[in-house]
C-alpha cells in the first residue's frame, strides 16, 4: 500500500471519530439531563406522582437527532401504564425543578435541624441523607419516603441533620442506653 492510501484511509477514520465524537456530546447531555427520579403533577388525577424518564432512549435520540422522551416508570404504573405520558410536557418545560433531589434540596435550603438548631448547607449526593421529624416524633431518611409523598410530607414534618437522626434513633432503639442529662446541670468541684 502507498502512503497516500495509508493517508486517506487515516484521515477517513479521524473524520469518522471525530462525527461520533460530534454526535455523542448532545446524547450524552440529554442522558445527564434526564437522568433522576422526578415528580410530576398527573394530568389525569391531579395529584403527584414520580417518575422516571428512559434517559438511555432519550440519549440514542439525540444521538440520532430524534428527539424522544418516553416514561420508563411511574408511580401509577402498572394500573395505569397505558396513559398518553402527558405529564412529560412538564419534565420537558423543566427537566431541574421537578427532579426530586432538587425539589428536596430546595425544602432544606435555609433550614436550621429541629434538634441541634444546625444550619443546613447545600446538599451533596455523597453526604449522609438529611432526615425528617414526623408528627409522631420518629425520624426517618427523606430516601425512605416514596417521592410522590414529598409535598404532602413537606408540609408537616421538620428538618432533621443525620448526626440528630442517628441520636435519636439510637435512642428510640435503645432507650435504656442512654442517659438524659439537663444542660443546666453544674459539675460538682
Amino acid at each position: 500500500m502507498s502512503v497516500t492510501v495509508i493517508t486517506i484511509i487515516i484521515a477517513v477514520l479521524v473524520l469518522a471519530v471525530a462525527l461520533l465524537v460530534f454526535r455523542a456530546v448532545p446524547g450524552v447531555r440529554a442522558y445527564f439531563k434526564f437522568r433522576g427520579k422526578r415528580l410530576v403533577t398527573c394530568p389525569e388525577t391531579k395529584e403527584p406522582e414520580a417518575v422516571d424518564v428512559a434517559a438511555g432512549e432519550a440519549a440514542l435520540g439525540a444521538f440520532f437527532n430524534e428527539p424522544t422522551l418516553r416514561l420508563q416508570e411511574c408511580s401509577r404504573w402498572p394500573e395505569r401504564q397505558d396513559c398518553g405520558q402527558d405529564c412529560l410536557s412538564q419534565i420537558e418545560a423543566d427537566p431541574q425543578n421537578c427532579l426530586v433531589w432538587n425539589i428536596v434540596a430546595k425544602w432544606y435550603e435555609g433550614k436550621n435541624c429541629v434538634f441541634c438548631h444546625k444550619p443546613f448547607g447545600p446538599l451533596h449526593h455523597l453526604d449522609h441523607a438529611p432526615a425528617l421529624l414526623g408528627p409522631d416524633f420518629k425520624t426517618s431518611e427523606w430516601k425512605e419516603v416514596n417521592p410522590q409523598d414529598l409535598p404532602r410530607i413537606f408540609s408537616t414534618y421538620q428538618p432533621v441533620c443525620w448526626n440528630c437522626h442517628v441520636t435519636e434513633t439510637f435512642r428510640r432503639l435503645h432507650p435504656k442506653l442512654v442517659t438524659d442529662r439537663p444542660l443546666e446541670a453544674k459539675r460538682v468541684r
